[in-house]
């Protein structure tokens, strides 16, 4: 494992790899601590006013989701465009969306602890988190940055894995996987890992850098 130096130069540049700036996580402001939303009045639906129809159902509202994510993936991988950033942080926006009030909380309060530095209690909010919300990428996403920040290089692989087998599109999660692989000695799946980030997210500045390197160090840089 690499000493803390080299963890600390690279350890920014994962942060913002991973947790970009979905606004759950990454949001300075607390949220009401409360879990569980006011109950409130069963309400009556009018059919002939369209305003007041049933909320949609959480399959409707997925696919809905799923549809926005893939227009939005469509622009974010155009090379040259210039609102990548809008674009990105809309694409994160969509991921931070756990569909429960509670599962917010613990982001948010595993948000303010890596804030913080105290990096075993975030790790402790998100281990919560995944034990009941283990499809939310997000979550598995956050404990990967915690656990790179302890140094356990194998445990933050491990739960990138798992986001990515829930969102293989996660161009956060695939540079993070990037730079852990090459930072450990691992330069051939660390390229591949980042030449996919930059297929889907091509505009990021730094990503030609990291391929660059890694390709260097592989003696491939005319490739």
């Amino acid at each position: 494992m690499a000493g803390s130096g080299k963890r600390q130069r690279f350890g920014h540049a994962l942060a913002i790899a991973l947790i970009g700036a979905a606004p759950a996580f990454a949001q300075d402001a607390p949220a009401p601590e409360s879990p569980d939303p006011p109950k409130l009045a069963t309400p009556s639906y009018d059919a002939h006013d369209p305003a007041s129809a049933p909320p949609e159902d959480t399959a409707t509202a997925a696919q809905k989701q799923a549809a926005a994510l893939d227009r939005l993936y469509g622009e974010l991988a155009d090379p040259g465009r210039r609102d990548w950033e809008k674009v990105q942080a809309e694409i994160e926006r969509l991921w931070a969306r756990s569909g429960s009030p509670a599962m917010d909380l613990l982001l948010r309060r595993a948000g303010r602890e890596m804030r913080a530095e105290n990096y075993p209690a975030a790790v402790d909010h998100l281990t919560a988190l995944t034990e009941l919300a283990p499809g939310f990428a997000e979550g598995w996403n956050a404990r990967a940055t915690a656990f790179y920040q302890l140094g356990e290089f194998s445990l933050a692989v491990a739960d990138l894995e798992h986001v990515l087998a829930l969102n293989p599109r996660h161009f956060g999660a695939l540079t993070g996987l990037g730079i852990i692989l090459d930072q450990t000695g691992q330069p051939a799946p660390a390229l591949e890992a980042l030449r996919a980030a930059r297929a889907l997210n091509p505009n990021r500045p730094d990503i030609n850098d990291q391929i660059r390197r890694v390709e260097r160090s592989l003696g491939a840089a005319d490739l």
